[in-house]
């Protein structure tokens, strides 16, 4: 069994993978390197090999759905490609200028108004249409916010795989 002061480490390192999310980052493989570091310091013997297959096919899965998801928010609201990128830059860069606002919440705030604005100001600068640059932007705003969440599901079930693997044998 792991001791629960490693495995409390495990917890805070899978906390901040979670929250990385938020910023655009792969947070999952910061959730999968912890559990690789929990399952080494058991031997592999609780966490195995096949385990942490699993939950590298689970990290990535969800980041090919998340980038699925933005594309197909933005691609519903009729975006162009460079406003897709657009999105995903300014979504990172929000992200990041966010952190200091709202005791961090404002990371959570700066990522999604960062995709929107990235794909509206793209959008916008490219069609000179305010209507279909909104659009745009709605559809990134949309499809980031699915694409986060989904993401940050399957990390909360990466966790509870670990948690459970850890402790029930």
């Amino acid at each position: 069994m792991i001791d629960y002061l490693v495995l409390s480490l495990f917890i805070i390192v899978a906390l901040s993978g979670l929250i990385s999310h938020v910023f655009g980052f792969p947070g999952n493989f910061i959730i999968l390197t912890g559990s690789i570091l929990l399952g080494w310091y058991g031997g592999f013997k609780e966490i195995t090999v096949t385990i942490l297959l699993i939950l590298l096919g689970l990290a990535l899965f969800a980041e090919l759905v998340e980038f699925i998801l933005g594309v197909l928010g933005a691609k519903k609201y009729k975006s162009s490609n460079k406003a897709i990128a657009g999105s995903i830059v300014f979504g990172i860069i929000g992200g990041i200028l966010g952190v200091p606002f709202f005791f961090g919440i404002g990371a959570v705030i700066g990522a999604f108004l960062g995709a929107f604005f990235g794909a509206f100001l793209v959008e916008f600068v490219l069609e000179k249409n305010v209507d279909r640059a909104m659009k745009s932007g709605w559809g990134a705003f949309i499809g980031r916010l699915a694409g986060t969440f989904f993401k940050g599901a399957i990390g909360v079930a990466m966790i509870v795989i670990t948690i459970v693997y850890s402790v029930g044998n």
